[in-house]
C-alpha cells in the first residue's frame, strides 16, 4: 500500500474480523457504528475483504479484494455493491472526505468550501 494512503476501516470475511483505525477516533459513535454496518454487512454478502481507504488527495476509495483460493468470492456482486455503497451514502462519503481533508490534512476549509461550489 502507498504511504500516503490511509485505512480508515475494514472488515475481514476469512478471520470475521471489524478494523477501524484509532487515529480517526474523533469521528461522531454514530458514523463509526454506520461505517462497522457497511464494512460487516459487505463481507457477509459477497466474502473477502473490504477497506474504506483515504486516499492522499483525501478522497475515499472502496476496495474489495479476495484470497486467490476463495470460491465463494463473488466479484460480480463485489463490484455492484460498491456501486450501490457509493450511491446510496454518498453524503456520508464526501462528510468523510472533508473530515479528513481538514483535520488531518489540515487544509482551509473555506477554500475546500470555494472549490466546490466553483466545481
Amino acid at each position: 500500500m502507498d504511504d500516503k494512503r490511509v485505512v480508515l476501516c475494514g472488515a475481514n470475511a476469512y478471520d470475521m474480523k471489524y478494523y477501524f483505525n484509532p487515529a480517526f477516533n474523533g469521528i461522531p459513535d454514530s458514523i463509526k457504528d454506520e461505517l462497522h454496518i457497511i464494512c460487516v454487512l459487505f463481507t457477509e454478502e459477497v466474502g473477502g475483504i473490504f477497506t474504506i481507504v483515504f486516499e492522499e488527495d483525501g478522497s475515499l476509495s472502496l476496495e474489495t479484494n479476495a484470497e486467490e483460493d476463495d470460491i465463494y468470492y463473488d466479484e460480480i456482486s463485489s463490484g455492484l455493491l460498491v456501486s450501490e455503497i457509493r450511491r446510496k451514502r454518498q453524503e456520508l462519503l464526501e462528510s468523510l472526505s472533508l473530515y479528513y481533508r481538514v483535520f488531518i490534512l489540515k487544509e482551509d476549509i473555506s477554500q475546500i468550501l470555494k472549490e466546490e461550489e466553483q466545481g
